[in-house]
């Protein structure tokens, strides 16, 4: 294809519409209110669509990766924000150390899990 791509914005839904909006702008993403049940929201270049809709079975088997530069920098300044502390059922599990290169994870209000990590020059 000779087609230029901008961006590719998965949709994620939300056990509790407010209390997801409100977790990611305190994860330090804007929002954008597009309608009164989907919001979009965009970090550093990227963004996704939250949608005050949710299906068990979906939800709990959303996932995410997010890419960043330097993993170890990018968690300091997330357990920092203490989001555990400030939403119930949010888990934020410590990097782990793969073949391929690290992650943490982040597990948002409604269960959806965000994998958070750096490749090796290899991978």
């Amino acid at each position: 294809m000779t087609s230029q791509i901008r961006s590719l914005r998965p949709f994620i839904g939300s056990r509790d519409f407010a209390v997801s909006r409100r977790f990611y702008r305190a994860f330090g993403f804007t929002e954008t209110v597009l309608s009164p049940a989907m919001s979009l929201f965009t970090l550093g270049g990227v963004s996704f669509y939250l949608q005050d809709y949710y299906v068990a079975d979906w939800v709990d088997n959303t996932m995410l990766f997010l890419e960043v530069e330097d993993v170890e920098q990018y968690w300091q300044e997330l357990r920092a924000l203490d989001l555990p502390g400030q939403f119930a059922g949010v888990r934020v599990v410590p990097i782990r150390h793969e073949t391929w290169g690290k992650e943490g994870f982040v597990y948002d209000p409604a269960g959806i899990l965000w994998h958070i990590g750096e490749f090796t020059q290899s991978a």
